[in-house]
């Protein structure tokens, strides 16, 4: 069983995510490619901020998503840091409450290009600890040509967060978490997908070793490839943080159905025959660890 907590869909879009990309795969086609590879439920995560896609949707449309696949979809709700007034004080608990009440299982994914430690930002963290909602976040590595909430090499603006709102459990995703896997990288290599050997000392090991409440999510090509880089490493990782990993594909697409729809499945069934990990740490990073965050 497999219960993929980031996914995207869109229902009667044509309208592409990009020029020159795909468009959003609606939730009958979205099953479908589950079908196909043996994953049970999906988290769907509402592209709500205009800095990641030219697609722009609402919660509504993925609670009327869920309301349509019950068994299947599972409906988060996405909370832009500026809404109402762009302020600070906006009590945004109104409105986080609004739509754990109508089944939204967390708040995510947060793309705002704004600092970590904006005090937009740091507002929308207080309503969603005091909801009791994780947050699924997407970091990015600069303030231009990019999306997500923006931190510093090393991520210190995150980890004051963390400390601020020892509250929350955080979702962490995105190539510029997943590359601090290892000791060695660069200022020049944390905003994308380096390769080869993981050195001791990565950011992502400190960090998650010093705060249980912080996640590692899987998904997409950078969770992939931070675990796939040294498989060995890989291994020890997922028997490390056994109970802090979450299975994850990001997938979106339908072209996406022979590669990151079925990588990051395929290594840990793998890691599994060759008794890497046990049945107990596979069906944890599986689907184990997603309901207990999300209370499934």
């Amino acid at each position: 069983m497999f219960v993929d907590i980031h996914v995207h869909t869109a229902s009667n879009c044509n309208l592409p995510v990009a020029p020159g990309e795909e468009v959003v795969a609606p939730p009958e086609q979205l099953i479908e490619m589950f079908d196909a590879v043996g994953i049970d439920k999906g988290v769907m995560l509402p592209l709500l901020t205009p800095e990641n896609s030219m697609l722009v949707q609402s919660n509504e449309e993925i609670l009327t998503i869920a309301d349509t696949y019950p068994d299947r979809l599972i409906p988060f709700c996405n909370i832009d840091p500026r809404l109402h007034k762009n302020s600070a004080d906006t009590d945004l608990s109104f409105v986080i409450n609004y739509y754990k009440d109508r089944g939204c299982k967390g708040i995510g994914e947060l793309t705002s290009n704004l600092y970590f430690d904006d005090p937009r930002v740091h507002n929308l963290f207080h309503h969603a600890e005091k909801c009791e909602m994780p947050v699924l976040f997407h970091i990015a590595a600069g303030e231009y040509d990019t999306y997500g909430l923006i931190d510093d090499f090393g991520l210190p603006r995150f980890e004051e967060s963390v400390q601020k709102f020892p509250g929350i459990t955080w979702l962490c995703h995105s190539q510029s978490w997943w590359a601090f896997i290892s000791g060695d990288v660069g200022e020049d290599e944390w905003g994308g997908y380096p390769k080869g050997p993981v050195v001791e000392g990565g950011r992502v090991v400190e960090l998650m070793r010093k705060y249980p409440n912080v996640y590692g999510e899987l998904s997409a090509s950078s969770g992939y490839n931070a675990v796939r880089r040294d498989p060995e490493f890989g291994y020890w990782f997922f028997n490390e943080f056994q109970d802090q990993l979450c299975f994850g594909t990001d997938v979106w697409a339908i072209g996406q159905r022979d590669n990151r729809l079925i990588w990051l499945a395929d290594f840990l069934r793998d890691a599994l025959v060759k008794g890497k990990i046990t049945q107990e740490v596979f069906d944890k990073i599986a689907h184990k660890n997603a309901e207990r965050v999300l209370k499934l």
